[in-house]
């Protein structure tokens, strides 16, 4: 999956010629403002993988198909009541922090049985999968557990695809089991200072 959180519709658009066709972005009103643009890209995925805030479904549903974070059962509900209304099928992954990083968003593992059963009960969002984010280091390997973790919480629990890895550790991701590999600076390079506050 390509992130383009930073990068412009004209960047997504050559991205999609060169045969991408999953886009990741971080910030709902960030995409909203180039989506206009991206209209003939018909058969293009677009995916939220930044934290949604529960005022922001609606929107996120009208420019996402597939919703990364999902991580509460309030939120999952909202998503799914408006989907209803909307007449939407949307995707959607439950994020798992596995870290004690203060600045992680995510659902506890230890809560994840409460959400997966409010999944059941959705009768449009259809949840496939769970989203980790690990701990940042220069060493790829730092990464393993956390990958290796989520990837045994997805057997548990039969949620088969797994976003897990970006541009440091992809690679070890795949090793455990990656379905989605977010992938932002290593296809585009280094983007132009962050003016938002990171979501992850």
């Amino acid at each position: 999956m390509a992130v383009t959180k930073k990068f412009s519709a004209e960047t997504i658009r050559k991205a999609y010629q060169a045969g991408l066709r999953d886009f990741g972005e971080n910030y709902v009103q960030e995409f909203e403002k180039k989506r206009p643009e991206l209209n003939e890209l018909a058969d293009a995925t677009c995916h939220l993988i930044g934290h949604l805030q529960s005022n922001k479904a609606g929107t996120a549903l009208d420019l996402f198909q597939v919703i990364q974070t999902i991580d509460s059962s309030k939120l999952l509900k909202r998503l799914d009541s408006m989907a209803q209304e909307r007449g939407l099928s949307p995707e959607g992954l439950i994020e798992v922090k596995l870290s004690d990083e203060e600045n992680k968003t995510g659902t506890a593992a230890s809560d994840l049985p409460a959400l997966i059963e409010a999944a059941g009960t959705c009768r449009a969002v259809r949840v496939t999968g769970l989203m980790t984010v690990p701990p940042w280091s220069e060493d790829a390997e730092q990464s393993r557990p956390y990958f290796r973790k989520l990837a045994e919480l997805g057997r548990q629990f039969g949620l088969p695809k797994l976003s897990m890895g970006m541009s440091d550790d992809f690679e070890v991701a795949i090793e455990e089991g990656a379905h989605f590999v977010r992938v932002g600076t290593a296809l585009f390079g280094p983007r132009t200072k962050d003016t938002n506050p990171p979501a992850h």
